[in-house]
């Protein structure tokens, strides 16, 4: 099968091993992947702020990056989550119910759609897993990233105290409201803590820059890591 990849803005500029990552999962279940070298950002950053001006323009942008009738890979499900819900009110209907179909977050495209969940993976540690607010709420992702976790040889999965909670990053949420970003960071990582976990995972790139901030200010012992990352560690 051969898809389109977009990689979101914190990755593209801070984790871009989480890029190649996903190149490497999507080749190994079967795909033939495109990157685009041309795309930018979904503008899903200035919709949030109310920025409906500028989130058109880089939404009618990235209906010109991917002009394809296929399938659309990304390692966030905030950005799919957007694209798939706020579009059809930024561009054309037959745009937007495209782009809509062909959307997917990584673990959905792989459990879902390729019907992939074992990558032969090893990952000796503990590890417990956050549920991002836009991948939980407005995605619908649940269930999932743990089939492919429970999946991965030697990990043990111990679920934190309210996983389903805010980790306090909310894109500028946390930059309008730092004190109580903060507070309800500083809860999301003593929930992790709680649970004696190495790790925390989750799908969300900017959530688990969120979350490591907090920690490497505090130096506590866990540490934060893309599921991508996680399931291609050995590959």
């Amino acid at each position: 099968m051969r898809v389109d990849l977009f990689v979101p803005c914190f990755i593209d500029q801070m984790f871009p091993n989480t890029a190649w990552n996903t190149i490497k999962l999507l080749e190994k279940a079967g795909c033939e992947v495109h990157y685009n070298d041309q795309q930018t950002c979904c503008g899903q950053p200035l919709f949030n702020s109310g920025d409906i001006k500028h989130s058109s323009k880089l939404a009618e942008k990235f209906i010109k990056d991917f002009p394809h009738d296929r399938p659309i890979v990304t390692p966030s499900a905030s950005c799919a989550g957007y694209i798939r819900k706020h579009y059809s009110s930024l561009v054309n209907t037959e745009d937007a119910e495209r782009l809509k179909k062909n959307t997917f977050e990584l673990t959905d495209f792989l459990v879902n759609q390729l019907k992939v969940e074992d990558f032969s993976s090893s990952f000796p540690h503990t590890i417990t897993y956050h549920d991002a607010c836009s991948a939980l709420r407005e995605y619908g992702l649940k269930d999932e990233p743990r089939q492919l976790l429970r999946n991965v040889t030697d990990l043990k999965l111990i679920e934190m105290p309210k996983r389903d909670e805010c980790c306090g990053f909310g894109g500028t949420f946390m930059v309008k409201y730092a004190p109580i970003s903060t507070a309800m960071t500083e809860q999301k990582v003593q929930n992790g803590l709680s649970t004696g976990a190495e790790y925390i995972v989750s799908t969300e790139a900017s959530c688990l820059l969120n979350i490591q901030s907090y920690i490497n200010a505090q130096k506590l012992n866990i540490k934060t890591l893309h599921i991508a990352d996680l399931l291609a560690h050995n590959l």
